[in-house]
């Protein structure tokens, strides 16, 4: 079996070119299945970032206003929710408005988020370290904020030692009492990372009533969204004392829905990228048999001559097979080097998110030997089939 092996070395060697671009058709097949699954990961991570601090039963209201007429929703509305919605495990009020907020030396335009009670569990930010507001500070007027990473860069230009420095807010000046670190979510429209949260009375000191509220709620589980959304469009009609003629003036949007539809997008792309993969495999097959064929048919008298001289029929197909292991690691070998240099490429200039796996990597590994064993078993096969009389003859 080693001298097989020295055979097939031999062999290899005296044909480079041809063993380069043999190399090279495995690099660009599995170079195909990596990225296709590199691409697969990035966009199921992609998903799982954007809402992963997202209860998946969440449910926003928007208000909807018309040249005729503005929305009626408010917090007023939380309350009646509470009380008769049978679906609807909890809910609160938010505000959100582009403002001015300065400190001693800067004055910018940050997005400002006045919460209410119920939003930490309905947004399902994990917050571990001190602290979130307090009840008594979310239901009283306290003149707290709690500041997000990016806007405290705003600021600061830094997220160090601002805890109890003070920002003003339409002239009104309130407290850092805690900065956040980078979430990379939100909830509908509303971005967590550059954002100014307040206590939600604090607003009726800022803003009065020139902001309409949204409403957001959690359903009991995800079987019951879509009638948590029945039943609230009829509460909120109700409270709105709206006639069977006219339209809401809200608009109810749950977060499942946008969870399934994001999945379905990336089962899309995934499946259209398995059949870009599941082509190349055949191409790539159809294309090594042709190729091996023209192998053999190159070295028909090599053949031969090991025929004549007693070679068993075995050793000459497995000098072909012992090849074709050799070109399919050969090839892996080397995409698999070329890939650490592409994915830091990849990452640099944000073209697309990749995250390469170890375990798709030597699954690769076993195709390729897989791949050109199978299409190469035949011709090889073929090869040894060689009669040296018929050879002799000829």
């Amino acid at each position: 079996m080693f001298e097989v092996l020295k055979i097939a070395i031999k062999s290899l060697y005296n044909n480079k070119l041809r063993s380069f671009l043999s190399s090279l058709w495995i690099i660009i097949w599995v170079a195909t299945i990596i990225l296709v699954i590199a691409i697969w990961l990035g966009a199921q991570k992609a998903i799982e970032d954007q809402y992963a601090n997202l209860a998946v039963t969440s449910i926003m209201v928007n208000p909807v206003s018309t040249q005729w007429s503005s929305s009626k929703l408010s917090e007023d509305d939380i309350l009646t929710i509470k009380e008769k919605a049978k679906y609807i495990e909890k809910a609160t009020a938010v505000l959100q408005a582009k403002m001015i907020i300065s400190d001693s030396s800067n004055s910018l335009s940050e997005w400002i988020l006045w919460v209410g009670q119920d939003f930490l569990d309905i947004s399902s930010l994990k917050i571990e370290d001190w602290r979130y507001f307090e009840d008594i500070e979310l239901t009283e007027k306290s003149k707290y904020a709690v500041i997000w990473n990016w806007a405290a860069l705003d600021f600061f230009w830094t997220t160090k030692d601002i805890i109890w420095k003070t920002i003003n807010i339409w002239k009104k000046k309130v407290e850092i009492i805690w900065v956040f670190g980078k979430s990379w979510t939100s909830l509908g429209p509303i971005t967590y990372d550059d954002t100014v949260f307040l206590p939600y009375e604090t607003t009726k000191q800022i803003v009065w009533n020139s902001t309409t509220p949204r409403l957001v709620m959690l359903a009991i589980d995800i079987d019951s969204i879509n009638l948590a959304i029945s039943e609230l469009i009829d509460i909120l009609r109700e409270n709105h004392k709206l006639k069977a003629s006219d339209t809401d003036d809200f608009r109810a949007v749950d977060q499942w829905s946008k969870v399934v539809a994001a999945k379905e997008s990336s089962s899309t792309m995934t499946l259209l990228l398995t059949w870009v993969a599941i082509i190349v495999l055949v191409v790539s097959g159809i294309w090594i048999m042709n190729v091996m064929f023209a192998w053999v048919a190159e070295r028909t008298k090599e053949i031969w001559i090991l025929r004549s001289i007693w070679i068993k029929t075995s050793d000459i197909l497995n000098i072909f097979l012992f090849e074709s292991i050799i070109l399919s690691l050969s090839g892996w070998f080397l995409w698999i080097i070329l890939w650490e240099w592409i994915i830091p490429i990849i990452t640099y200039f944000d073209i697309i998110d990749v995250i390469s796996s170890l375990y798709w990597d030597i699954l690769a590994f076993f195709f390729a030997i897989f791949v050109w064993i199978f299409f190469w078993y035949y011709p090889a096969f073929k090869a040894s089939k060689l009669d040296p009389v018929d050879a002799l003859r000829s």
